[in-house]
């Protein structure tokens, strides 16, 4: 889901409790999150992936915060690429959640587009369009055991979430890297994340089984879907059940998917 930083569409105001409580309420196993702001001023100085792990009862090394930026994106006087995640350094970027046992993690960087490009602002910004230079871009994944409780052995599932650029054709070449790079990582795989791209396009890019149709974007009445679930390797008689719902007052309307694996 992309939590806007915990703004509300609505008021412009950031509420990081409300945003946590909203994603707790989805009791989800996993969850992908991305626009997290970590220490920034604009979102009170809080580790936002801190707050939202603990609301969701994610335990201790079932949580992880990877920086795109340093600083507060919008503006190159008040960013700059971040090449790794630093605890201590405000940041803004991507989260992954997981209440199941993670076995491993992996986090690829994707660079953004040389281009400018329009960014919609937030109500209250006293204008509607800024250009900006795009953000580099980051995948976490965490390999997850998906074993039934008191089940032998492990059950490994891979879990991706990214946010991609939003210019369209960075975007789609993001997602063939991603591609590539998820290559040799264990199946089923469940890729989760904004990916700023219509369902054709991404199909086209990225042949993986979609696993939740419907409009998210913008969150009152969407018209386009955005955010996606896709799986590889997900055997055909694996249940799943996808839908779409508002959580807290993001401008992104939230992809949930029950998987029976």
């Amino acid at each position: 889901m992309n939590a806007a930083s915990g703004r509300d569409l609505a008021t412009g105001r950031v509420d990081t409790d409300r945003l946590a409580a909203a994603v707790a309420a989805l009791a989800a196993d996993v969850v992908a999150v991305q626009e997290v702001d970590h220490l920034l001023p604009r979102s009170g100085g809080v580790d936002q992936t801190a707050l939202l792990a603990r609301a969701c009862g994610v335990v201790r090394g079932g949580a992880r915060f990877a920086a795109t930026v340093h600083g507060t994106p919008g503006s190159p006087d008040t960013f700059r690429p971040a090449e790794a995640t630093v605890p201590g350094e405000p940041s803004y970027g991507v989260a992954l959640l997981s209440r199941l046992p993670v076995l491993e993690w992996r986090e690829l960087r994707l660079a953004g587009s040389a281009a400018r490009l329009p960014l919609v602002l937030p109500p209250g910004a006293g204008r509607r369009l800024r250009l900006v230079p795009d953000e580099p871009r980051a995948v976490v994944a965490a390999v997850v055991d998906a074993r039934a409780p008191g089940a032998a052995g492990s059950r490994p599932v891979s879990v991706l979430g990214t946010h991609l650029s939003f210019s369209p054709l960075r975007a789609v070449a993001q997602l063939r890297e991603l591609r590539r790079w998820a290559a040799d990582l264990p199946r089923p795989l469940v890729l989760l994340g904004d990916l700023n791209l219509p369902p054709g396009v991404v199909g086209r890019a990225l042949p993986w089984r979609p696993l939740a149709a419907g409009a998210t974007f913008p969150s009152p009445a969407p018209r386009v879907q955005l955010d996606h679930a896709l799986a590889d390797g997900l055997p055909a008689a694996v249940g799943a059940a996808g839908r779409v719902e508002r959580v807290g007052g993001s401008d992104h309307r939230g992809v949930v998917v029950d998987l029976r694996l």
